[in-house]
């Protein structure tokens, strides 16, 4: 009896020992330290793609708590409010001041999305005071002023004369200037006095003269 209990005993003394203790711990990933290294060094996007696989082989909330440190830095709000969110959440022991820390996260990525949604939104340009440009781009120049000598200020054109019709003397007929008409009582008269002379110097001298006695 005495063998097969000291036999038992051995047996079970095996067994615990070989179960780790209560405060034996995994030793920690490669890559979670790299990654650690990266987020110290500022390579943000290195340390981000390697938490992101550890998050999805894993699943511990903690990596989502990286990952929104990660975006924070990048300058990415959105994602970053969205993987802190998501990390008080799923963790379900969060300290007070952990909580507050997070949180204070948040605030500070949207004041950032704020800002930036901000600088994004365009500004309409204010009315131009200037006048229109033509199709080459060009503004148009306003025609100069006409320019006036004195002697053109002071004296002017006398009108030509109107005739009852209401045309110039330069417009109106030949035949209805009075020097068209005096010229040709000159030459009627002229030749009245022609035709008369001539008359005189042909006819018989002596009445009473006939074809034969002259």
């Amino acid at each position: 009896m005495k063998t097969i209990a000291s036999r038992i005993a051995t047996l079970l003394f095996v067994l615990l020992s070989l179960l780790p203790g209560p405060t034996a711990r995994a030793a920690p990933d490669k890559r979670e330290l790299q990654a650690r290294e990266d987020f110290g060094a500022g390579r943000y996007q290195e340390a981000l793609d390697v938490f992101a696989k550890l998050y999805a082989e894993k699943l511990h909330p903690v990596y989502l708590r990286n990952i929104g440190r990660c975006y924070q830095n990048l300058g990415n709000p959105e994602r970053a409010i969205s993987s802190f969110r998501e990390y008080l959440r799923k963790m379900k022991h969060v300290s007070a001041d952990e909580r507050a820390e997070i949180e204070g996260y948040i605030h500070e990525m949207e004041e950032l999305e704020k800002s930036q949604a901000a600088a994004k939104t365009p500004v309409e340009p204010l009315p131009s005071a200037q006048p229109a440009t033509g199709s080459s781009g060009s503004v148009p120049l306003a025609p100069p002023p006409p320019v006036i000598t004195p002697a053109a200020a002071v004296v002017t054109a006398a009108p030509s004369p109107a005739s009852p019709s209401g045309t110039s003397s330069d417009e109106q007929p030949l035949y209805a200037h009075w020097w068209f008409w005096g010229a040709v009582g000159v030459v009627v008269v002229g030749a009245a006095v022609g035709t008369a002379a001539a008359l005189g110097a042909f006819s018989p001298k002596d009445p009473a003269c006939t074809l034969d006695h002259c």
